[in-house]
């Protein structure tokens, strides 16, 4: 039997995260240069990286996409598929750098389920089960895997579906607490997701609509969980999980980052990707990035157009500095 973990640790296989909020993992988001950003706030979540695929990493292995140094750990490398031959042997590679294999059977885009990846893997629970044996199988660390509650309103199987991944060897599981068919609309079912406390012995974190400490708290009293995986909220304040950690541990809740510290985390995060893409590759790759880091502020819509369609390093640079003035304005 698992074991259970305190109120600021989960123990996932031989695994101690000194830490109750995980890193959700986002293609193209949750990359080296963002996790280490994290990393510089919270020292004991867990960290996961951006969805890599087992054929493409088998293939031929993407440098940046399975970029780490020890200064991460704990980190879960995530990996998709549903071959199972094939993600024990994407497993197998990623190993060295992982403290965690985190496997993917959630993600709901179209490309990715009509190739019965991700969250097609739900309907499909015995090819999921012999996906997480083989890759367990594979490897020394422990695995996990990533789902959501079903594939619609009509099919909610994630109980079953968690159970089954137990069974196979799975010493943890993330659930976002949305269907398929939701996508990423509507509220998180956090009610429903309860449903799993005492279903299962090991560790499950619940995902989805968690935005700021407040929320973090309301999830885990509501869900019952043992942890929670914060995503999206993550994109445009570096600060949040660290944030989320005080709160839930100490019961101090830190103020929001203002405009000013937002577009300083924008800069620094800027760089960050310029000196690990180089100039003109890392300023297209954070175009994604500025629409959360300057959320809600005064003229956002016309600065956001600017901002992605610039490609000059000192023009973005005066950008910033005429939207900082006109915030103290």
């Amino acid at each position: 039997m698992q074991v259970k973990p305190d109120k600021k640790q989960i123990i996932i296989g031989n695994v101690k995260i000194n830490s109750v909020v995980s890193l959700a993992p986002l293609a193209g988001i949750t990359d080296f240069v963002l996790r280490q950003l994290i990393r510089e706030y919270s020292h004991n979540c867990l960290l996961t990286t951006e969805m890599i695929s087992s054929e493409a990493l088998v293939q031929k292995a993407d440098v940046n996409i399975t970029a780490t140094n020890e200064k991460e750990k704990p980190v879960a490398f995530q990996i998709s598929g549903h071959k199972p031959a094939l993600m024990a042997k994407a497993a197998k590679i990623l190993e060295p750098k992982a403290s965690i294999i985190d496997i993917n059977m959630g993600c709901p885009i179209n490309k990715i389920v009509k190739g019965h990846d991700g969250c097609d893997l739900m309907r499909n629970p015995m090819l999921a089960k012999d996906i997480v044996m083989a890759v367990k199988e594979a490897v020394n660390i422990p695995v996990t895997c990533k789902f959501r509650l079903g594939w619609s309103q009509d099919t909610k199987n994630f109980i079953e579906f968690a159970q089954i991944m137990q069974e196979a060897g799975a010493a943890a599981v993330t659930i976002h607490a949305r269907t398929r068919s939701q996508l990423y609309s509507g509220e998180a079912d956090w009610t429903s997701l309860s449903q799993l406390k005492g279903e299962i012995d090991i560790p499950y974190f619940a995902n989805g609509d968690i935005i700021s400490p407040q929320s973090a708290k309301q999830c885990l009293e509501i869900t019952k969980a043992d942890g929670i995986a914060i995503g999206r909220a993550a994109m445009g304040d570096i600060s949040l999980i660290y944030r989320i950690e005080k709160y839930l541990n100490e019961n101090v809740l830190l103020p929001e980052p203002d405009i000013n510290l937002k577009l300083s985390m924008l800069k620094k995060h800027l760089d960050s990707q310029i000196a690990f893409r180089g100039e003109e590759t890392g300023i297209k790759f954070f175009r994604k990035f500025y629409p959360s880091y300057i959320r809600g502020i005064r003229g956002g819509a016309e600065y956001r157009h600017k901002l992605v369609t610039e490609i000059q390093y000192n023009k973005i640079v005066d950008l910033l500095d005429e939207i900082s003035l006109n915030a103290k304005s």
